[in-house]
């Protein structure tokens, strides 16, 4: 039973999140910068005085308890209100840590910009980056895991605010020499019996590929016998001429750079994707995740 006089400290608050975050103890207590008998102390002090199991910890792996997956997203928003409150008192705007996620192909193209202007206009914001699927990255909103998330829009996920930042085309990636190299007016049923190359399952990119297909009636050839966890693998796959695939507008100059390749672009209005920010609704930092999009927007990348 808790004892209703406990009060527990940020510190215990934090080790409890972080160890919930990154579900071992070892990575907990190194993001923390503290050892791992004190992380270790610090989970049975808030365990103890909320008279509850939070972390389920096994030889082989660490579970959040059903107790603990109902008090994180609390555990989240009191640590938040005290990263605010510093930052507040300091005069340093938005600050504390920022635990974000990112899509694969959104990842390497828009954080090399974002990061160093987020140190220079948000000095007190400490970013997590964590890199994963659209799926997973709801899942972490929702638990509290995460704070926002940078993906593709809509993700029609409930509980969840959408920003909005902007839409991209895509462009169609050809090895050298191709029929459709250098084209600007592909129509998406030209896509129809090409050989295209996809992401593996799970990637929100593949998805809205073989959705342009079917809504354009588009069968392309030999979908599925390649696929690669990045666009930097299938691109790669495109200049071995096993096939075409498409990129998001961001990621040609970084991918198509090699010289091997040639685009191809669609006529108006070209196939694309909104990228946007999406964070829980119950959150108090709304004002903080505003000025976050309203950055990511002003510099996208070119």
């Amino acid at each position: 039973m808790t004892d209703q006089t406990y009060q527990p400290t940020l510190s215990q608050l934090r080790a409890f999140v972080a160890i919930a975050e990154y579900r071992h103890f070892g990575t907990a207590a190194a993001r923390l910068s503290v050892s791992q008998p004190t992380l270790s102390q610090a989970l049975a002090s808030l365990e103890n005085g909320l008279g509850l199991q939070l972390i389920e910890r096994s030889t082989r792996r660490v579970l959040v308890t059903p107790a603990g997956k109902r008090l994180l997203p609390q555990a989240i928003a009191t640590l938040e209100a005290a990263d605010r409150f510093v930052a507040s008192a300091a005069g340093s705007g938005p600050g504390g840590t920022l635990r974000m996620g990112i899509i694969p192909t959104v990842a390497p193209y828009v954080l090399p910009t974002l990061l160093p202007e987020l140190r220079t206009q948000l000095p007190g914001l400490v970013p997590h980056v964590i890199e994963d699927q659209t799926a997973r990255l709801l899942d972490g909103l929702r638990s509290g895991v995460l704070d926002v998330a940078l993906l593709a829009l809509p993700t029609e996920a409930s509980g969840v605010v959408e920003i909005p930042l902007y839409t991209e085309e895509f462009v169609l990636v050809v090895p050298r020499g191709h029929g459709y190299a250098g084209r600007p007016d592909l129509k998406p049923s030209d896509l129809d019996s090409v050989p295209l190359l996809l992401l593996d399952e799970g990637h929100c990119l593949r998805d809205q590929t073989l959705d342009l297909c079917r809504a354009n009636d588009a069968h392309p050839g030999t979908v599925g016998d390649t696929r690669a966890a990045s666009l930097a693998t299938v691109v790669q796959c495109v200049a071995g001429d096993l096939g075409v695939t498409l990129i998001p507008e961001m990621a040609v100059a970084a991918e198509t750079s090699r010289g091997t390749l040639e685009i191809a672009r669609f006529a108006a209005p070209a196939p694309g994707r909104t990228l946007g920010l999406a964070y829980r609704a119950s959150t108090a930092r709304t004002d903080d995740y505003i000025r976050l999009a309203e950055i990511i927007r002003a510099h996208r990348p070119e």
